[in-house]
This record gives structure tokens, C-alpha cells and sequence, in this order.
């Protein structure tokens, strides 16, 4: 029940239908952590056991995704883990493995899939609005030049924003685009006193396509959160999702405006000067639970499968591996990862 647990996944829980939440790993009492109809057990383990739960939710410290994980599936739960997924592309294959064996399912909360603004982008270039993309460039940028003392920004495997908020940013362009042929990054430590990654830049390649993932902790500037070049319009997407700040707020998912984005994509067509602007759908983060429930109940696939959080390691690995070697990586694919259906390129 830290950040990720208290502001995303018991609210978000609590709003499902079919969803109750019954037990906290937890070192507070229930009435502390927000959730006094749960029972609060102070062994991590336990909490993976419980006998009254079906599903376990893993929102922890990324060194403790693997082994809660394996717990809980031996112990015969379905689980999410927040991203990352785990440390390394050989645990992750190692879970899903473990999943298929035992017949549970397992997901990854990648809740961005359901952002307003990367909803309004999906749909207008699914919709031939830019004709075939020839760059994408995706950030998610934060002004915080004070290094905190949180196991995040501690060294050590998993932390930093590679592993923080690089799998959002790599989880959409494989939505969009499909596996990527190469992947080229460089990962650094920009902040005075710092001691994990805080910034990057990550190039994917896909043919003559190319998509760009960046992130830094030293961004004063409101850089766009998207944009998208194509053979016919340009495309910029502004501002971000409105969902974890209502959440932060205790805005919860049904009230009024929640989700509703009023910052629209700007399309831009050459030459003419003339642009219009799309509206964004709201965003959607019940939707990912609302999934997960029915896949538990059924049998529907999960909204994130496990092949597809493999495949998100995959790129974090070859991502680690260039920055260290500057060299370009083709990323360590399995044929199941390959299931995607990315969007046509030339």
C-alpha cells in the first residue's frame, strides 16, 4: 500500500463490479492504509497466500514482483503485477511459464494503454489521419531536480525511470507498431547527487520508421506528450492524461469529469498552414480491471497478456544493453511475442 496502491489499485478495485478487496500486505492497520474492510497482514507472503482471495495484486518494489509472483500462483492465484513486470526478461518468461502450468492468469498493469491523450493518438492514426508514420515520438517528462529518498531513485536493478516510466512509453509503441526490429538508447544520471537513471532516450526501429521514447526528471519546459510525422499531416498531442492527478485528488473513477481531457490533438497538414483539431476520448483506467474480471470469470483474454509483458522486457533488456555497449540491439523476441498486430509500415 504505497503510492501505486493507494492511489491506482484499490480505487480502481474498489470501482469494479465483481471486485472486492479482501486482505493488504501491509506493515499499518486497514483504517491507515484507506482500506478498513480489508485485513491487513503485515507478512508479504501471507498476503500472496490468502486464502480468501482469488486474485493478488503485486504493487511493491520491483525486487519483489518475481518472488511475491511465483508465490502467489503456486498458491493457486491469478495475478497483476505493476509494471515492470519483474528485473529481467528471463524472470518474466519464467512467471509466464509458471502461469500457463498452473492455469492462472497474469497480467501487468500497464494502465496508460487506457490515457486519454494516447487513446486520441491511436485512434487518429488508426484512422489514415497522418497516412503511414515515419516518426513517433513519445515523452513523459517531470521537473523534479531534488533526488528523493525513495527506493526508486536508489541504485540498484529495476530502479530509475528505464524501468519506472519506460515501460509505459515502450508498451504503447508495441501496441501501435508491433515488435521493434532494433532498439537504440542511452541512459543517464543527469541529477546532481543522483543515483539512478533520470533520464533517457530510446530509438526503436521499425524499417524507415522510427520511434522515440524519451524521459527526464529535469524537464521545465512542457514538451508535448506526443508527436506523430506522416506521409500526409503531423500530429501533436499536448498535454497528459488527467487520471492519476483526480485519483491523487480522491476523485473517484464515475464522478463527474472523470477522464474528460480537454486538450485536443492538433493535426497539422504541410504546406497549407491549416490545422484542426480532434477531440480526445476520456480516459479509462477502470477498464483494465473491469478486464481482468471478466478474464477471471469468463475466460476472456486478459488486457494485458503475459506474452506482451514479456515482449516489453525484451525491449528494457536491449534498451539497458546499447546504452552500455552504444551499440543498436535487436531485441531477444519469442515467436509467442509476436501475436501483436502492429500498424502497417513502408
Amino acid at each position: 500500500m504505497g503510492y501505486a496502491g493507494r492511489v491506482f489499485h484499490a480505487p480502481l478495485i474498489a470501482a469494479t463490479p465483481g471486485l472486492r478487496l479482501t486482505a493488504l500486505g501491509t506493515s499499518r492497520s486497514a483504517a491507515e492504509a484507506g482500506c478498513p474492510e480489508a485485513e491487513a497482514l503485515s507478512d508479504p507472503l501471507a498476503a500472496a497466500r490468502h486464502p480468501g482471495a482469488g486474485l493478488v495484486v503485486i504493487a511493491a518494489p520491483n525486487d519483489s514482483h518475481a518472488p511475491l509472483a511465483e508465490v502467489a500462483l503456486r498458491a493457486g492465484k491469478h495475478v497483476v503485477v505493476d509494471k515492470p513486470f519483474t528485473l529481467t526478461l528471463a524472470e518474466a518468461r519464467g512467471l509466464a511459464a509458471l502461469a500457463s502450468d498452473v492455469g492462472r492468469i497474469l497480467s501487468v498493469f500497464q494502465n496508460r494503454r487506457w490515457d486519454s491523450d494516447f487513446l486520441g493518438v491511436r485512434r487518429a492514426i488508426a484512422g489514415g489521419t497522418v497516412g503511414d508514420v515515419v516518426e513517433f515520438r513519445s515523452e513523459i517528462s517531470r521537473h523534479r531536480p531534488e533526488v528523493r529518498d525513495r527506493w526508486r531513485e536508489r541504485p540498484g536493478p529495476g530502479s530509475g525511470l528505464w524501468y519506472d516510466l519506460g515501460p509505459h512509453l515502450i508498451d504503447q509503441a508495441l501496441l501501435l507498431f508491433g515488435l521493434p526490429e532494433t532498439v537504440s538508447a542511452d541512459l543517464r544520471v543527469q541529477r546532481r547527487g543522483g543515483a539512478a537513471v533520470d533520464w533517457f532516450h530510446a530509438t526503436l526501429g521499425y524499417g524507415p520508421r522510427r520511434v522515440v521514447l524519451t524521459s527526464s526528471m529535469l524537464a521545465a519546459d512542457p514538451a508535448p506528450r506526443f508527436l506523430v510525422r506522416g506521409t500526409e499531416a503531423s500530429l501533436v498531442k499536448q498535454r497528459g492524461d488527467p487520471q492519476e492527478e483526480q485519483l491523487v485528488r480522491r476523485e473517484r473513477p464515475g464522478s463527474p469529469g472523470w477522464g474528460q481531457d480537454p486538450d485536443p490533438v492538433t493535426v497539422y497538414r504541410g504546406g497549407s498552414g491549416v490545422t484542426r483539431d480532434l477531440a480526445v476520448p476520456p480516459g479509462d483506467y477502470p477498464a483494465y480491471y473491469a478486464a481482468v474480471r471478466d478474464a477471471i470469470l469468463a475466460g476472456t483474454e486478459p488486457p494485458v497478456t503475459a506474452a506482451e509483458a514479456c515482449a516489453v522486457m525484451a525491449v528494457l533488456e536491449a534498451g539497458e544493453r546499447s546504452s552500455a555497449e552504444g551499440t543498436v540491439v535487436k531485441p531477444e523476441f519469442e515467436s509467442k511475442n509476436r501475436s501483436a498486430a502492429p500498424l502497417p509500415h513502408r
